[in-house]
């Protein structure tokens, strides 16, 4: 249920052998994300639950079983701002039903990070997740 975005992660993340070269290519995905306006970083956009600041902000193009699901996103840590553009690759573009049910978990697991973050950095990947799904089954209505 992938999208190719995601496939192309999964890709480069087989392609790197240690852990500190996925890191670095997390990092430079965040870097390559644009920012969010800061008049759009408000309470009703912010994810509760994460160490780091982070906003995400859904753009869903447009309605009912056929609105396609996408959102931008921003942290005030590089790492999770790659960790919202890997989040992007996995859900934007789908159909807002599919969007919800992307089982997230099982996707992130094809890239390890589990094993590497920090527990607060997984509680606030499940929270991020937790929103985007939350978004996604709202907009499919």
């Amino acid at each position: 249920m992938a999208t190719e975005a995601f496939e192309d992660i999964v890709g480069t993340f087989d392609f790197l052998d240690d852990w500190e070269d996925r890191y670095r290519h997390v990092i430079e995905l965040g870097r390559a994300m644009p920012a969010l306006d800061e008049a759009v970083k408000v309470p009703a956009t912010k994810v509760e639950g994460c160490a780091s600041q982070v906003w995400l902000l859904p753009r869903i193009h447009g309605k009912g079983p056929s609105a396609r699901f996408d959102f931008a996103g921003d942290s005030d840590a590089m790492i999770v701002r790659g960790l919202i553009a890997i989040l992007h690759a996995l859900y934007s573009g789908l159909p807002a039903a599919e969007a919800a049910r992307v089982d997230a978990q099982a996707e992130l697991a094809r890239l390890g990070l589990a094993e590497h973050l920090s527990s607060q950095r997984s509680n606030g990947l499940r929270a991020m997740v937790g929103r985007l799904r939350a978004l996604a089954a709202e907009a499919a209505g």
